[in-house]
Order: structure tokens, then C-alpha cells, then sequence
């Protein structure tokens, strides 16, 4: 089944304010934990942020101290987690497959047996966006232009690489393949410093408005036969639609594949403080929906019922039985 999102035609304003989760009155804190996310202009930074902030909410019940971290993304939050370095960690759905596996990018690393999901969040589309005076109509295109392949770590990056290798690119293909971090490929894509910016995100996304406000851009579509053999080979690629009229000068959908965004975690985080995080999160559902327009078709079930083979948290599991969501 493809992907499709279905969003408001408005983003909400998300200050950093909503997510001050250090802000709350001096509690007994008898634990603190750490949530891996990504750029502030990206969506992992709110969603960690909206994590927190219900487990702090109830801070005085259960004694646990959350906060986040901004990172360069899926792939660095997995290390991390791995390392302990981080608790929890936001991820694309492929790249927990890899390192669950130690295959692909994790092969050098191997296999983290650590590794466990929390539950699902909201598709996450690849998502190609083209200065508009480069008359970019798809992703072959691409070729002989400047590109922002993403930076080290990045779950984009990582994405990129793949769907480089399906299509037997290789960097020298492009006039340049620059390593721009998320939040700085918009500035330099409007100052016409390159000409194309990925970011694999959940829509609507701040980090895509801000790009189309600012200067002429289109998202391009990517499709084709390596994209078709990608998804059919891979459980964690789906296709996707982004709707259009989300943002500026991009009326008609864009078709493209992409992957979920999982919350992550590791045996070396108790079951208690696992089970805490889930149930604080969805014993306030409806407020957590509310928090970014991307968690606005979120559901319960397919949230609990994450289509990877990854075990899932013991802590997880207990609260996702007994609230009647998994068998």
C-alpha cells in the first residue's frame, strides 16, 4: 500500500519554547534519559520534543527526567543508542532494519542484538527539492548538477546512498556533491550555492516550507525502475505521495518512495522506563497529536504494530497489552 499523508494546508508555529522540557519546577528526579532526534528545522526534533514533554508532564509520578538532542540523524542516533549514549532515539525504518542486522551501512559495525522499537511514528517521504530555474521535471535529472547528498550520519544521506547505488551513480556524477547539514542546505539552495537539497522528512515540514518561501524551488518526483525494485525487495520502502499545495509554487503531488520514523531504543534501558515513555505518550494521545502537523493521522493501532523485524521493547510490549493494542 502506498503511502499517502494527509495534512492541513497550515503548519502550526512550534516554538522552542513549547519544548523547554528542563523547564518544569524542581521535581525528585530519579532518572534521566536522553532522546536522539535530528535538525530543529527537521520533524525529529519536535517529536522527540513532544515525547518529553509528556514525560515530564507526569515527572512527580514516576521520577524520570527527559530531554533532547539535536543530531545529524537516524544513523548517528542508532550508534548512539547503541552505545548508551542516548536512550531513545528517533529513526528512518530502514536504517533500524540495517543496524539490527549489521548490513548495508552497519556492516563494518555488525549487528546490534540491542535493538529494540518502541512504536511507529508518522511516513516519511524522500523528498527532492530542485531550484526551479534548473527545470528539474524528475529525479534522473539530477545528473550534472550541484547536490546536497547530506551529511555524515544523516538518515538521508544514508538513503541517498542506496537509491545512488540501485541507479549505478556515483558522486562524480553529479558537478558537485556537497555534505550540507539539513539545516543549511535551504540557505544555500536559494543563494544558489547548489542546486538540489534532499531531506527524507514527514510532511508538512518547516525545513521544505522554508525552502519554498524563501526562493523559486519544486519538489521533484523520483521514480522509475530502481525505485520500483528498491520497494519491492524492501519491507521499509513504500511508495509516497506528497500532496500538493503544502507549499509554495508546488500545486500537483510529487511522487516519490520512503520510510516510517521509528522511536528506538535498547535492552540496556530498563523495561520500566520504557513502558513509563510509551505510556506517557499514549495515555496522551490526543495531546500528542496536536503537537506537529505531521502526527495529525497518527493512530494507536498501526503506531503499536511496527512492521519491522526488530523486537520490540519489553517495556513496550507490556503497555501495548495491556491497553488492548497488540495480541
Amino acid at each position: 500500500m502506498a503511502l499517502r499523508i494527509n495534512v492541513t494546508s497550515m503548519l502550526v508555529s512550534l516554538t522552542l519554547g513549547l519544548f523547554n522540557v528542563g523547564a518544569i519546577a524542581a521535581e525528585p528526579v530519579k532518572e534521566t534519559v536522553n532522546i536522539g532526534t535530528g535538525g530543529v528545522t527537521g520533524v525529529y526534533y519536535p517529536t522527540g520534543g513532544a515525547i518529553c514533554r509528556l514525560v515530564n508532564k507526569s515527572r512527580s509520578d514516576h521520577g524520570i527526567r527527559c530531554s533532547t538532542e539535536s543530531t545529524s540523524g537516524a544513523m548517528y542516533n542508532l550508534e548512539n543508542v547503541n552505545s548508551g549514549d542516548l536512550q531513545f532515539g528517533v529513526a528512518q525504518s530502514d536504517w533500524v532494519h540495517h543496524a539490527y542486522k549489521g548490513t548495508s551501512e552497519f556492516s563494518t559495525e555488525g549487528a546490534d542484538k540491542k535493538l529494540r522499537v518502541l512504536f511507529a511514528m508518522h511516513p516519511e517521504p524522500f523528498t527532492v527539492v530542485a531550484r526551479a530555474d534548473k527545470a528539474i521535471k524528475d529525479f534522473d535529472d539530477l545528473k550534472g548538477l550541484r547536490v546536497n547528498i547530506g551529511d555524515e550520519g544523516s538518515g538521508q544521506r544514508g538513503t541517498m546512498e542506496v537509491l545512488m547505488r540501485a541507479k549505478g551513480w556515483k558522486k562524480s556524477d553529479f558537478a558537485m556533491a556537497s555534505e550540507l547539514k539539513a539545516s543549511e542546505q535551504a540557505s544555500a539552495l536559494c543563494a544558489d550555492k547548489i542546486d538540489v537539497m534532499i531531506y527524507t522528512i514527514g510532511h508538512p515540514s518547516g525545513a521544505i516550507k522554508e525552502v519554498t518561501t524563501s526562493c523559486d524551488s519544486v519538489l521533484v518526483n523520483v521514480a522509475g525502475k530502481a525505485v520500483d525494485k528498491l520497494v519491492s525487495e524492501n519491507s521499509y520502502y513504500q511508495k509516497a505521495l506528497i500532496p500538493g499545495g503544502i507549499y509554495r509554487g508546488n500545486d500537483s503531488a510529487t511522487n516519490t518512495f520512503g520510510v516510517g520514523a521509528i522511536i528506538v531504543s535498547s535492552t540496556d534501558v530498563s523495561e520500566e522506563t520504557a513502558y513509563t515513555v510509551v505510556k506517557s505518550v499514549f495515555d496522551n494521545f490526543d495531546i500528542f497529536r496536536k503537537l506537529h502537523p505531521a502526527f495529525a493521522d497518527l493512530n494507536k493501532q498501526n503506531m503499536a504494530n511496527v512492521n519491522l523485524d526488530v523486537p520490540m521493547h519489553p517495556g513496550a510490549t507490556k503497555y501495548f497489552k495491556e491497553a488492548g493494542l497488540i495480541d
